[in-house]
């Protein structure tokens, strides 16, 4: 997979939206509960797909310019009132990754996830579909002051699980993700369950591109990794 084959590996870790889980209606919802709580238009679900992985912050800016970012602290305290009524209500786990984490854990990895999405919210999500067990440390949006692609989340999260930068793949499937994984020189993984193209990817060569969070990711890592985690 990369120049890091030599060190075995230890720990996966994962983005959440659009890697291991699809919230993009009810983000779609919040998205626009928010626009129309700060008095302007509504972004049709596409616009608001693709800026999925960002923080809110930057996507207020990106769906309505620049000029909205002194209102950004009501923009997320409007997305925060809608999303605590219907985000874990309304977000679906891909169906191939309980069975990928079962394999993982039972190979003996540690997992992690690294998101802007809020920890408790993912802890939420996770725990209704049973799956929070599966996970050593979740770093989300309120753990860091420095988002995605910035490394700190996945720095963090490293620190949590004590493991080097060598002993660690990053799963995600943006280009925010890849940003990230390449500031924290951690190997990458990318998966196209999300908006992002392949093409797209092809500014960083040095990856793997897979379908999504399946058994693929799992041959993959055994390849990799071919004598385990000891």
């Amino acid at each position: 997979m990369s120049d890091h084959d030599s060190v075995s590996l230890k720990t996966i870790i994962f983005d959440f939206d659009f890697t291991l889980a699809d919230s993009s209606i009810p983000i779609v919802e919040c998205v626009n509960y928010g626009l129309r709580g700060l008095g302007l238009p509504e972004a049709s679900s596409d616009e608001i797909r693709r800026t999925i992985g960002l923080h809110l912050s930057e996507a207020l800016v990106v769906l309505a310019g620049e000029e909205q970012q002194p209102n950004a602290d009501k923009f997320l305290a409007l997305f925060g009132d809608r999303a605590d009524q219907v985000m874990a209500d309304n977000t679906v786990i891909f169906p191939d990754v309980p069975e990928v984490l079962d394999d993982l854990k039972n190979r003996g990895y540690t997992m992690g996830i690294v998101s802007t999405k809020y920890r408790y919210r993912i802890e939420d999500i996770l725990g209704r579909a049973g799956l929070l067990r599966y996970f050593d440390n979740i770093v989300g949006g309120e753990d860091v002051d420095r988002h995605k692609p910035a490394p700190d989340s996945l720095l963090l999260a490293m620190e949590n699980l004590s493991v080097s930068r060598q002993e660690v793949i990053y799963v995600g499937d943006s280009i925010t993700d890849a940003k990230t994984a390449e500031a924290a020189e951690v190997e990458f993984v990318a998966v196209l369950s999300g908006t992002t193209t392949p093409k797209e990817f092809d500014a960083f060569p040095n990856m793997t591109v897979l379908a999504g969070v399946d058994q693929e990711l799992v041959r993959c890592i055994v390849e990799r990794n071919p004598n385990g985690t000891s």
